[in-house]
């Protein structure tokens, strides 16, 4: 049997065992949506309250006795990832890899203050030199949170909630496209930074920071590799900031978000970069699904600024960036069994017209997460938010309450057929190769057997277009599969 049947048949088969098993309506979770790692489920929202996410059910807190105003939780996933076939230039063959992410939470609360701090420990096995490992799999033992707080949830009287934070945290913001606490990828994003927040709670909120981002080392792939350690540090020589309003309920059910970022980078002793100085403006507006109700969502963004081509120390040349951003989705969510919600959506993320101006169109997600748009991360992560034109459509549904399972259906052009295909690093600068890279089908299914414990599977496959199969220097042209099946452990 041929490794994409293999590939297949085995998720079909997981699908329907767990389908079959647990169609039967299980007790409704406490929760209102199962949590997708510990940002969502083990760090408590202090102006919101402690009453969205149900506690673990098995917990380190009630079993050592705990005082109230101490927080412990450890979080473990397990992961097995397996590619077939290669889109990257410079490789052939597959891969696989058994990503492990253990996370660590502490904090402690007194009164209005709280001290807070999360030990992150990522590392894998199975990769090799062919592997292309890096830093977005490996950042073992290594400090991502430690931060001092201070929350109130009535500021003088006013109603407001205030919360003012200083320390190293990660950042999760709107719809996670330019600045997010990844949960798919094995490294996650993380800032020294100091932020503030105020919220009118139903009405609208607001938030702004000041950052520098934190390197993550080592990040060379020999390096990692041989198991080199080494700790994570901001170097002081990029600063990344912006301010954040939502408004709530505009409308009926109408909300809105509005942003701006400014990030400012330039070389360090140990990070040459591309002294990136974007201005980064968006606007997102969106109805949540509703039973019985179409919803939408529309998020607008613009660049603009100056970068230049590579990192070489040799390279002094700032280019003029102007780029956008734009995606779009239409759904609704059937009032029936198993709750469906056809949704269509759409991507387009600008390229870089000509190679040989001194403009830069092509647009930069900055530290924004790609999984819940394109597709799984890990060793494919076959598209990004950069130089692409993508229609689709995608279905979800919930046999019961603890079971989501989606299927997922893209196409993908170049923005721009004279730039590059960004993460296969392929292009041709003629513009004479077709530009369809080709159509992805991304099937995914969770289990939350409870709140301690989530099971996951999913699947992809990149049927290549033209341009994946017949680009100067692409790799073999046959099809991809990805597969992937995890564990998720909350104490």
């Amino acid at each position: 049997m041929s490794f994409q049947n293999l590939s297949l048949g085995s998720t079909l088969i997981i699908i329907g065992l767990i389908t079959q098993s647990f169609c039967v309506q299980a007790e409704k979770p406490l929760y209102t949506k199962p949590p997708f790692a510990a940002f969502t489920s083990q760090m408590p929202d202090a102006l919101l309250g402690n009453s969205k996410y149900q506690k673990p059910v098995w917990n380190l807190h009630d079993y050592l006795q705990l005082p109230n105003w101490l927080e412990l939780n450890i979080e473990q996933r397990t992961r097995y990832e397996t590619l077939s076939g290669s889109y990257r230039k410079g490789t052939n063959g597959g891969d696989q890899q058994i990503p492990l992410q253990t996370s660590l939470w502490l904090a402690a609360h007194l009164n209005h203050f709280r001290i807070a701090g999360e030990f992150l420990d990522a590392r894998q096995w199975g990769s090799d030199s062919g592997s292309g490992v890096n830093n977005t799999q490996v950042n073992s033992a290594d400090l991502i949170q430690a931060y001092l707080a201070w929350s109130t949830q009535n500021l003088a009287y006013s109603g407001y909630g205030a919360e003012f934070m200083i320390g190293r945290q990660t950042l999760n913001l709107g719809s996670r496209r330019l600045v997010a606490r990844n949960y798919f990828r094995n490294t996650i994003n993380s800032f020294e930074a100091i932020k503030f927040r105020l919220t009118d709670y139903e009405n609208w909120q607001l938030q702004a920071f000041v950052s520098l981002p934190v390197n993550r080392y080592p990040s060379a792939s020999n390096d990692i590799l041989q198991g080199g350690q080494s700790f994570d540090t901001a170097d002081g020589h990029t600063w990344f900031s912006g301010f954040f309003l939502e408004g709530f309920n505009l409308m009926g059910k109408l909300n809105s978000e509005l942003y701006l970022y400014h990030l400012d980078e330039s070389d360090s002793e140990k990070v040459a970069t591309r002294n990136r100085r974007y201005f980064t403006p968006g606007l997102r507006l969106f109805i949540k699904p509703i039973k019985g109700n179409f919803d939408f969502q529309s998020e607008t963004i613009g660049q603009f600024g100056s970068v230049r081509a590579t990192n070489l120390n040799t390279d002094n040349l700032n280019l003029t960036h102007k780029a956008w951003y734009q995606h779009l989705d239409i759904g609704y969510t059937f009032d029936i069994v198993w709750s469906p919600r056809l949704a269509f959506e759409y991507d387009y993320a600008s390229g870089d017209h000509n190679p040989n101006d001194n403009i830069d169109q092509r647009f930069d997600s900055l530290y924004g997460a790609r999984r819940f748009d394109f597709n799984p991360t890990g060793i494919y992560g076959a598209f990004s938010r950069s130089n692409i034109n993508s229609p689709g459509y995608r279905i979800n549904f919930s046999p019961n309450s603890t079971i989501q399972a989606q299927i997922d259906h893209r196409f993908f052009w170049l923005a721009a057929a004279k730039d590059m295909w960004t993460t296969a690093n392929l292009q041709d600068k003629t513009g004479n190769t077709k530009d369809f890279i080709g159509h992805q089908l991304d099937i995914s299914l969770r289990w939350d057997m409870n709140s301690s414990l989530n099971l996951e599977t999913g699947w992809a496959h990149l049927f290549k277009g033209a341009f994946a199969k017949y680009v100067p220097n692409a790799p073999e042209a046959g099809d991809l599969n990805y597969f992937y099946a995890q564990s998720i452990l909350r104490f």
